[in-house]
């Protein structure tokens, strides 16, 4: 498993739901989500690629870039 980390604008707790809610939909493939608010990043730990994730993180509308593996 690896830990992608992205920045995503995340303004109030309704945004960090609609990312949670988008990465739910991904079900096993996601093994854990950890989402820091006031640094408005989410570390998503999966076997999946960085592509796949961003492409999902993407549906929540908001504005969002991968920044890398979080070591």
């Amino acid at each position: 498993m690896t830990v992608h980390e992205f920045k995503v604008e995340m303004t109030c707790g309704g945004c960090a739901s609609a990312v949670e809610r988008v990465l739910a939909k991904l079900g096993d493939k996601v093994d854990k989500v950890n989402i820091n608010l006031d640094e408005k990043t989410v570390s998503v730990t999966s076997n999946l690629s960085s592509d796949e994730l961003l492409e999902q993180l993407r549906k929540t509308g908001k504005s969002t870039s991968y920044i890398g593996v979080k070591k």
